[in-house]
């Protein structure tokens, strides 16, 4: 049995939606095929469950991308506030935590019920439990399943990236650029844990679940959140921040041996009391001044690897310079299972930045994750969902 329509969007997860919505709005007969048992598993999983659904800060300047001019028009066209006007029309109650992160008071289905019901107005054929089996292009596009055909002159794949393969995640998006021909940015795991070298490892990691607060810097790029001491290495928001961009930076040839720079007291002075004649040049001092600035385990932990050698102000001096500047070579990361993005993707320079179509394909568009445009975390990467969804729902 074959169904025609007048696009066919591969993916129900954010980007597919915004994009059946849009498109919808506009009388297209839409059809999304999702390959789960149910739509935007991993809206209902982000934000603790919260779904950290955009970003009142949002700029081009919050995403990674071979081409960092390619998200802005796209960005443009479809910004938070009109995000937040679709919330508020739903009547869903958010707030901000901290850095504009806006977060639904109650649950991440709030979000998803209010895309369903969108879809619904909008007339949007929903297909679940419905994985693909072969692509072809001949007038139209034509797709197959297990039990059913579907042809349209427009494709769109929604399908999203290689992070957190237990809900599905696959190569399918990529694989599908490739046979039309499309190039690839080489993918990698986006905003994940680090694995710390053995040596680090030996002498932190006993003290997994112990945060504080830091910067994080590397390849130009800082941040200034909280770091998790982990079982195996680091996360928590710094971490994860700034692991795209070491990342995307240990991938060039040029570049194999790349440091973290962390410091570990942000803009305090930990020896400034010893400039005082009256405090006493002692481990006990120090101690206490440590304990001050972070978690008395860390601060333990920190002395005892990096006792002063004597108490002279040199010494001191060298001391405040390690806390500011803890160099950490990662061993690694933690890979696709705990990555909440996937970086790289199709190649921008092979698609419009204005509808997110193919340049060599008409008819054929790559929206969300798939692409090569990743966001920082804090809702930049459901903002570029909702952008680039729109922007190609708007063309069709």
């Amino acid at each position: 049995m074959t169904q025609s329509f007048d696009a066919l969007i591969l993916g129900g997860g954010a980007a597919g939606l915004m994009c059946a919505i849009e498109a919808g709005k506009r009388g297209r007969r839409i059809a999304v095929l999702e390959r789960a048992d149910r739509l935007g598993k991993k809206i209902l999983i982000s934000g603790g469950g919260r779904c950290n659904f955009t970003n009142l800060d949002c700029r081009p300047e919050n995403f990674l991308s071979a081409n960092p001019h390619f998200a802005k028009s796209a960005l443009a066209r479809y910004m938070p506030e009109d995000f937040i006007a679709l919330v508020e029309k739903h009547g869903i109650a958010y707030h901000e935590k901290t850095l504009g992160q806006l977060f639904c008071d109650r649950s991440a289905r709030d979000i998803l019920g209010m895309l369903e019901a969108e879809c619904r107005d909008a007339g949007v054929s929903i297909f679940l439990n419905t994985a693909i089996k072969e692509v072809e292009r001949a007038a139209d596009f034509l797709v197959r399943t297990a039990s059913a055909e579907f042809t349209a002159p427009a494709l769109v794949v929604a399908t999203g990236g290689l992070s957190i393969p237990k809900i599905g995640a696959t190569s399918f998006g990529y694989d599908l650029a490739r046979q039309f021909g499309l190039e690839i940015r080489e993918p990698w795991p986006g905003l994940v844990p680090l694995l710390l070298n053995a040596e680090d490892t030996s002498r932190y990691c006993d003290l997994a679940g112990v945060s504080a607060k830091v910067v994080a810097s590397c390849a130009g790029q800082q941040f200034r959140e909280k770091m998790l001491i982990t079982h195996r290495g680091l996360s928590g928001p710094a971490i994860l921040q700034i692991s795209s961009y070491w990342n995307e930076r240990r991938k060039k040839p040029q570049q194999s041996f790349i440091e973290i720079d962390i410091d570990l007291a942000p803009e305090r002075e930990v020896t400034a009391a010893f400039r005082d004649p009256v405090t006493p040049r002692n481990l006990n001092a120090l101690r206490s001044e440590l304990h001050k600035l972070m978690p008395q385990r860390l601060a333990d932990r920190w002395l005892k690897q990096h006792a002063p050698a004597s108490w002279t102000n040199h010494a001191l001096a060298d001391l405040e310079s390690q806390i500011h500047h803890w160099p950490i070579s990662p061993a690694g990361t933690e890979g696709y299972e705990k990555a909440e993005v996937t970086a790289g993707g199709v190649d921008t320079a092979e698609l419009s930045a204005k509808t997110m179509e193919s340049d060599k394909v008409p008819g054929l568009f790559f929206i969300g994750e798939v692409v090569d445009v990743t966001g920082q975390l804090g809702g930049f990467n459901f903002q570029w969902a909702w952008a680039s969804g729109a922007a190609a729902g708007r063309a069709l």
